[in-house]
């Protein structure tokens, strides 16, 4: 299985949908490098940053999955090193 490392960036608008992001991200958590999530409390949004490591259909999944939330901005940035797994 052919996987490339990512980083998935993630920008919640809607509170109402966090629990949704956080669920995807659970079900996903095997792929998951790291994460980190700020609360921009000044302009009521929170900013999420994934590292994934995983096959490219994985990524485009869960970033379609995210993206498809009422309030949710995503953005996936790949790396160009393929591994051979």
């Amino acid at each position: 299985m052919d996987t490339r490392v990512a980083v998935m960036s993630i920008i919640v608008e809607n509170n109402d949908t966090v629990e949704s992001v956080n669920s995807l991200l659970h079900e996903f958590g095997n792929y998951i490098i790291g994460r980190m999530g700020i609360p921009y409390r000044a302009k009521k949004i929170s900013i999420i940053s994934i590292a994934l490591d995983a096959p490219q259909d994985i990524i485009s999944t869960l970033s379609g999955k995210i993206g498809k939330l009422a309030g949710i901005s995503v953005k996936t940035a790949y790396s160009n090193i393929i591994t051979h797994e």
